[in-house]
């Protein structure tokens, strides 16, 4: 029987960004000079008003591929005014905002273009639009612990196809269940 301590986590994500994605939302709406400092996040040129929550959360503020994806959830989740993190991932919220779901020629466009991104940069650039798509279509219950956890490893090769191909999975309503070694 497993302890306590060695038993694997419920979720499969990082701890550190689901503490993060629960921080934001809170202060979020408790404190709307943050929220609003907070929205320019991923704007390269005011994105330093959010590096004190950044820092606070010892995320290096030097390294572009930690720095980036936590300041693009932040405003992302600033945006939307949520009240909690949801449980829709990206190629599903994607497929979401088209009649024809993951028939639209348009969702596809723009699934494949995500799909295409090499760098953390890159898919933080791209997932900018994304999130200002879905959340017009009003579809703010994303998953954004497990987007922040998946951008945060989007930088090692050996991780990227792996995240890429469960963006298309959730895109093409195909899950799989995850296998968590006992």
């Amino acid at each position: 029987m497993m302890s306590e301590q060695t038993q694997a986590p419920v979720n499969t994500y990082n701890n550190r960004a689901a503490s993060f994605v629960e921080y934001v939302i809170g202060r979020c709406q408790t404190d709307n000079g943050l929220r609003a400092a907070l929205k320019r996040a991923d704007n390269p040129a005011t994105e330093y008003q959010s590096w004190e929550v950044l820092a606070g959360f010892k995320i290096n503020l030097e390294n572009e591929d930690e720095r980036i994806p936590y300041a693009a959830i932040a405003a992302t989740i600033a945006r939307v005014k949520i009240g909690k993190n949801g449980a829709v991932q990206i190629g599903q919220a994607i497929a979401c905002c088209y009649e024809d779901g993951n028939n639209s020629e348009q969702a596809k466009a723009k699934l494949r273009r995500l799909l295409a991104c090499n760098s953390v940069s890159e898919a933080c650039r791209i997932l900018r639009p994304l999130f200002s798509l879905i959340e017009a279509k009003g579809l703010a219950s994303l998953d954004y612990a497990r987007l922040l956890d998946d951008l945060l490893w989007f930088g090692h090769e050996e991780r990227q196809t792996r995240i890429k191909a469960r963006w298309a999975q959730s895109f093409y309503g195909k899950e799989i269940e995850e296998k968590v070694d006992a």
